[in-house]
């Protein structure tokens, strides 16, 4: 299944970041450790690396997030230019506390009663930017939800005399080009429940979550080694009780259940890619024929 989620606003809010990334000083982005480079907006990168700009990429949810392939990703993302990595809870004021010394050592020209380091904070929805903001700030001038694209404006604020932040909405791409991506997506609650079918999604977690997290499942919901994607979802509706009039699993409400129980980390600390897998990813990804196009071999000479 192909996911495409853009509403309009986003498109405004790009180019707003466009203009606002002339005057800023380094990039702060925001991602799901549990999914980083899925979670990663391109149009970011194609921005900062634009104008140059110095990245602090935080890998926030890493309380969620499996810890080997977290340490993964930091060690991947630090051997990129002009980019520190930093995994942390959004949530933890003791986590929180490290940002802006973090983003001092990016821009070490700034950060005077004169010339305040000016941040921009990025990401794509529901990962966690107001969050982090409030707890910079310690008050809230964020809207926090469990919804995607609360934000809709761009915010300038100070954080003391020396740093300003400008929260940007969260910004999704026009065209998710791997369709794993968007499942991953959908799975982590970063795209809206109206532009996907949580059975599929639901489907599509339990076939990864048997792949690289079989005792989990067995754990929390007595699933067999030898299931398929399908049985873990009729797994949860008998271990749960769910069932329809007629007696049969009520398919629905268990695929609800195993997305909850993945975003809440009820059934444990789980990565849904790792830099491996990225890699394995890229490799094999064949871009789909467009309409009127033939494949490179079919082409005529």
């Amino acid at each position: 299944m192909s996911i495409q989620w853009f509403p309009g606003h986003m498109n405004a809010a790009r180019r707003k970041a466009a203009e606002s990334m002339e005057k800023v000083d380094l990039v702060i982005e925001v991602m799901d450790a549990r999914l980083p480079q899925a979670s990663s907006n391109p149009m970011i990168e194609e921005l900062r690396n634009a104008r140059q700009r110095p990245c602090l990429k935080i890998l926030n949810k890493s309380d969620l997030a499996d810890p080997v392939a977290t340490k993964a990703w930091l060690t991947y993302f630090a051997s990129q230019p002009r980019v520190h990595a930093v995994a942390l809870s959004c949530k933890s004021q003791s986590d929180v506390a490290k940002v802006p010394g973090l983003c001092m050592k990016l821009a070490q020209h700034r950060g005077t009663a004169l010339k305040p380091l000016r941040m921009m904070i990025m990401g794509i929805p529901n990962v966690g930017k107001s969050t982090l903001m409030n707890a910079l700030l310690k008050k809230r001038v964020a809207k926090v939800g469990d919804e995607p694209a609360i934000t809709k404006t761009q915010q300038r604020l100070y954080l003391g005399n020396n740093m300003v932040l400008i929260d940007t909405p969260g910004m999704l791409w026009p065209k998710i080009a791997h369709p794993t991506d968007g499942l991953m997506l959908a799975a982590s609650h970063a795209i809206g429940v109206n532009a996907v079918i949580e059975e599929e999604v639901a489907v599509f977690l339990a076939g990864l979550l048997l792949e690289r997290y079989p005792t989990l499942l067995a754990a929390r919901y007595g699933v067999k080694p030898d299931s398929d994607a399908v049985g873990v979802i009729e797994a949860i509706a008998a271990k749960r009780s769910y069932r329809l009039k007629g007696g049969e699993p009520d398919f629905e409400k268990s695929a609800h259940t195993l997305l909850l129980d993945y975003r809440s980390g009820a059934l444990g600390r789980i990565s849904l890619e790792t830099p491996a897998s990225r890699i394995e990813l890229l490799k094999n990804y064949v871009p789909p024929v467009l309409l009127g196009e033939q494949p490179a071999e079919q082409e005529s000479e």
